[in-house]
């Protein structure tokens, strides 16, 4: 909701809402699948959010998708592939590229129009990441990308929207279903990670609960870890799958801003709440 210099947009529908003061709105596009919004705050710094939900602010994007990339990734000795779904802002793909040993990834998005937008308006979260020749990028439904078949990929990321409790026909509802995920288990390693976001464990830990449930009736390990995002109403939560147990250990770098030992340690206790 824009008022004058103010946006209020929801952490927990309409039960908790953030409030930031506007300095530049940049864009405001709606595309054949969401309202895509680029503003810049005194707060957070520009900020991206699709269909009026916050999805990443400059102030500290960096924690979801250390988190997110990181934490899976320090559990593998020899990651080479790596297949992302969603992610059009480039978040990802940039702490992916950061690996010299990474030889491939494949990034598979439904959106271009957030890709183009977030190029534009948010070039230092990407950093480049799209133009590294080891980049594939698809523009179209993940859904139908993993019915393919690919090499195996060993780091399986996805990073698309929350489905909300207040709507219905969201354009991720179809990733959070068993037959997504059984592709996606057909493409892991043997050794290989899925990650997703989980959504806010304080404020909506159902959402965790749903994915973790889903998850269990197809993988055979599951977990789950959280890390503090201010924007996103202090707390994300990510969930985790394998064919074994995911088994990280903290290594610093490559060009770490959130994660050192403290808040990797962090990252596997219960919230204090």
């Amino acid at each position: 909701m824009k008022t004058k210099d103010f946006l209020t947009f929801p952490i927990r529908s309409d039960k908790l809402t953030m409030t930031v003061h506007v300095r530049e709105w940049l864009a405001h596009e709606k595309s054949p699948f969401q309202t895509i919004d680029i503003l810049d705050t005194d707060a957070f710094g520009r900020v991206l959010l699709l269909d009026e939900h916050i999805q990443l602010a400059e102030l500290d994007e960096h924690a979801y998708h250390e988190a997110l990339v990181q934490i899976p990734w320090m559990s593998m000795a020899t990651p080479r592939r790596a297949l992302v779904v969603g992610g059009g802002d480039g978040g990802v793909l940039r702490e992916l590229v950061k690996h010299p040993e990474l030889e491939h990834v494949d990034m598979v998005d439904i959106d271009e129009a957030v890709v183009r937008l977030s190029r534009e308006h948010l070039p230092k979260l990407s950093d480049g990441a799209f133009d590294d020749p080891r980049v594939r990028l698809t523009i179209g439904d993940a859904f139908a990308f993993v019915k393919e078949n690919h090499e195996p990929y060993d780091l399986i990321v996805i990073d698309a929207t929350d489905t909300y409790e207040d709507e219905e026909g969201e354009i991720s509802e179809q990733l959070f279903t068993d037959v997504f995920y059984q592709d996606c288990h057909r493409l892991l390693r043997e050794t290989g990670v899925v990650v997703t976001q989980a959504d806010n464990l304080l404020f909506c830990p159902y959402s965790l609960e749903e994915i973790e449930a889903n998850f269990r009736r197809t993988f055979e390990d599951v977990g789950h870890y959280w890390a503090m995002v201010p924007s996103f109403g202090g707390f994300s939560g990510f969930c985790w799958a394998g064919k074994r147990p995911m088994e990280p250990h903290f290594r610093p770098g490559p060009a770490l801003r959130y994660l050192n030992p403290s808040t990797f340690s962090l990252a596997f206790h219960h919230l204090p709440f």
